[in-house]
């Protein structure tokens, strides 16, 4: 079977997703494409595509708060969105693609592919059966308007939120969100530290901002030096945000662990007491499927707020909304074995950790016909 993957570098996430099916359908001897779309029509495009998510986000992340607003008040209109009418203009590319390189299915787990691959559909192209990932613990703004023939979502609890926007209910498979198999594979924290090469009595706390670095890090890092001091030691992940990177490193890099970009963030996950992190959709997941203590920060407003509601009324994550006045409290709690645990043992029974498998299943089932 050949399979066409979709996503766009806004955020990590959705690559990430994106790579864990792809990782999953290598493995079963199926050929898999993976690719941003926006590329067909040139490397400025996907650029300026992406940039317009991660500039925001990193800088003025209420900005982009508004504009997740605004999204979800446009969607009560009976009009398509300036979404929808962008991305026609692919429409073109696209089909190309896929008459040039034929494939039996198409996976995408960012909705911009979907907006291009629902215009091609409506204009009669000839398109495969197509499968939403939806990466957030929501529905998103904008998700109702695509035609796709199956919407994964995370969880059976979302269904009703999914439907109310317009999805229809016999198209909403509730598989969970696909994670690659670093994350899922057998480890104790013992063997993570080994590998990375840290203290096997030592206490850590990870701190992240997702693969763009967003989020109040660097007012983050004093407040916890400055509490613990050498009792625990922190590990940050800056990701692409090559300046919060330079700036930590020069301000703290004596005092703790400042890394860029890492292919080991399970490793390190599994390796510290404590994660730290904006709630991320994907990363929130890879940390649940791990089973880590999780306490989410400084969302991104809209989705991101989503995810940290989700988790938290689960018992998932400890949600810190003003980090000056909760978060060492919080951290607290979960240094300790019994809150910790039972956080692990939550994650454990909420979020499936075979969400890849489920969906390449879903797409293997090629005999049932398209609705």
């Amino acid at each position: 079977m050949n399979v066409l993957l979709l996503s766009c570098g806004t955020g990590g996430g959705h690559d990430s997703a994106c790579a864990a099916i792809g990782q999953e359908l290598t493995a079963r001897g199926h050929h898999v494409e993976m690719m941003n779309p926006y590329l067909l029509k040139g490397m400025k495009t996907a650029d300026a595509v992406n940039n317009a998510y991660n500039l925001l986000a990193r800088k003025a992340p209420s900005a982009f708060g508004m504009v997740y607003r605004l999204g979800n008040a446009y969607r009560r209109l009976p009009v398509s969105s300036p979404v929808y009418q962008l991305n026609r203009r692919m429409v073109p590319l696209l089909e190309s693609f896929i008459r040039e390189n034929p494939c039996d299915a198409v996976v995408t787990t960012h909705l911009f592919p979907a907006e291009i691959l629902t215009n091609m559909k409506r204009q009669g192209k000839a398109v495969p059966r197509t499968y939403f990932i939806a990466t957030d613990y929501t529905c998103i703004p904008f998700t109702e308007e695509t035609d796709c023939d199956r919407y994964v979502i995370p969880s059976g609890e979302l269904t009703e939120e999914f439907a109310a926007r317009g999805i229809p209910r016999e198209k909403i498979v509730p598989l969970g969100i696909p994670v690659r198999r670093q994350f899922r594979e057998r480890m104790d924290r013992g063997e993570a530290r080994r590998i990375l090469g840290l203290d096997p009595e030592a206490k850590y706390i990870l701190v992240a901002g997702g693969s763009i670095g967003a989020g109040q890090i660097g007012q983050i890092i004093p407040l916890l030096l400055d509490y613990y001091g050498d009792t625990v030691r922190l590990i940050v992940i800056c990701g692409s945000n090559q300046a919060l990177y330079h700036n930590l490193e020069q301000a703290y890099g004596e005092r703790c662990t400042v890394l860029e970009y890492t292919s080991q963030m399970a490793e390190y996950m599994r390796a510290c007491d404590l994660f730290l992190s904006k709630p991320g959709g994907l990363s929130s997941t890879e940390a649940a499927v791990i089973g880590t203590g999780l306490i989410h920060i400084t969302p991104i407003p809209g989705c991101e707020t989503r995810n940290m509601s989700f988790f938290e009324r689960r018992g998932m994550c400890l949600a810190v909304h003003y980090p000056k006045r909760q978060l060492l409290e919080a951290c607290d709690t979960l240094l300790e074995d019994g809150p910790r645990r039972q956080m692990c043992a939550n994650q454990h029974r909420e979020i499936p950790p075979d969400a890849a498998s489920r969906v390449c299943g879903l797409v293997e089932n090629l005999r049932q016909p398209a609705l």
